[in-house]
């Protein structure tokens, strides 16, 4: 798998952006792909991931109802719909990809074998 994290950008508070995370060797079926993030002077926080196969989904409280992991086969891409933006969600935002499909919790940042570059969000109130 080779990620490719793109989408970010400046907004403002209450706006949208969708970030989408692009693997170039077509491998995503056999991967759980989790979106992390980052802000400056903090840990790297799980935000939401999807298992290919089965789109079952999970998320980050902070996140719930706000953010939308899905995954698209045609352009081989997992994608990141966030709503409702906050001044809160600045960060870093990274793709990875976690070759054990059967976890109790996907939002270990350890778990995952792969990952992207990061895409910057930035949101002004």
């Amino acid at each position: 798998v080779q990620l490719q994290a793109s989408g970010g950008g400046p907004v403002q508070a209450g706006g949208s952006l969708r970030l989408s995370c692009t693997d170039s060797r077509r491998t995503f079926r056999r991967y759980v792909v989790g979106w992390f993030r980052q802000a400056p002077g903090k840990e790297r926080e799980f935000v939401a991931a999807i298992q290919w196969s089965s789109q079952h989904t999970s998320y980050a409280d902070s996140v719930k109802g706000r953010f939308t992991i899905s995954r698209d086969t045609a352009e081989n891409t997992v994608y990141l719909q966030m709503n409702s933006l906050k001044p809160e969600d600045t960060a870093v935002y990274y793709c990875a990809a976690d070759d054990t499909l059967i976890r109790s919790s996907w939002s270990k940042s350890t778990q995952y074998d792969y990952w992207g570059q990061g895409t910057q969000v930035t949101v002004s109130s």
